[in-house]
Formats: C-alpha cells, sequence, structure tokens
C-alpha cells in the first residue's frame, strides 16, 4: 500500500530539513531584526522559492534569487518553507 502524504497550508519546517533539490516556497523568516534583514539581503523573502543544493556537515549551499548562497545550519533554523 502506497501512502501519499500532504503538506497542509499551515504545516511549516526549517531548511534545514527539506530535501535536496525540492523547491520550497519561504514562509517565514524568524530571528533577531539583524538577523532577518541579513537574511534578506541575501534574498531569502517570504513569498520567495528556495531549493537546497547540497549539504554538508549542517552546511548549506542553496538555491535563492537566481544565485547560490552557502548558508550554515543555525540560519537554516530560521528560514521556515
Amino acid at each position: 500500500m502506497l501512502l501519499i502524504t500532504r503538506k497542509k497550508e499551515d504545516e511549516m519546517m526549517p531548511l534545514s530539513m527539506v530535501k535536496t533539490g525540492e523547491p520550497n516556497v519561504i514562509r517565514k523568516v524568524g530571528g533577531k531584526e539583524e538577523t532577518r534583514k541579513f537574511l534578506e539581503n541575501l534574498g531569502f523573502v517570504t513569498g520567495g522559492t528556495v531549493t537546497v543544493v547540497s549539504e554538508i556537515g549542517g552546511n548549506m549551499i542553496v538555491n535563492v534569487k537566481d544565485s547560490r548562497v552557502a548558508i550554515g545550519k543555525d540560519m537554516a533554523n530560521k528560514i521556515m518553507v
């Protein structure tokens, strides 16, 4: 038997938990004001699309706004998809 699960609209998870190669819509960017501004300047904005390219030791390389950006797991945990 094959079970298909759908992500409910109200379910969010941190970027650090998504599968590699799967595009995700950014739902919320958390953290302190300074952290949110930093991530926003890198292109992590609500409604934008982010795709994890690779993950090594908790650090991630992601595609966001046609750019590749490296972020640590602590930052990835603040980006909810």
